[in-house]
């Protein structure tokens, strides 16, 4: 599912990046910078949304750009984006659920 939404957003060619967001990352709802296409911007969280049941480690940072999904701008945009890097160079992370009956820890 990561590398559809690499493709659905047009990043399945991007550098990646070792972590999702970076630590000294301030984002506000009140920001002056160019304001971005809000239905863009809520699609793609969705989509790191529904992924973060199999990613947990996307969980905070996904969690933490979703708060800004009524007053966006490009940096909140370019923020959001550097998530997908990370999925990127980390593609093969993730937890695989399967059914069984003889389930440990």
């Amino acid at each position: 599912y990561a590398k559809k939404i690499l493709k659905k957003f047009k990043l399945l060619e991007c550098k990646h990046v070792c972590i999702p967001i970076a630590p000294a990352t301030n984002l506000s709802k009140i920001d002056d910078a160019k304001k971005v296409d809000p239905t863009y911007f809520k699609s793609l969280v969705g989509s790191l949304t529904y992924l973060t049941c199999t990613r947990p480690d996307i969980l905070y940072d996904v969690g933490f750009v979703s708060r800004y999904l009524e007053n966006l701008s490009a940096l909140h945009m370019k923020t959001t984006k550097r998530i997908l890097c990370y999925l990127y160079g980390t593609l093969d992370f993730g937890i695989s659920y399967s059914s069984s009956k003889n389930f440990n820890l």
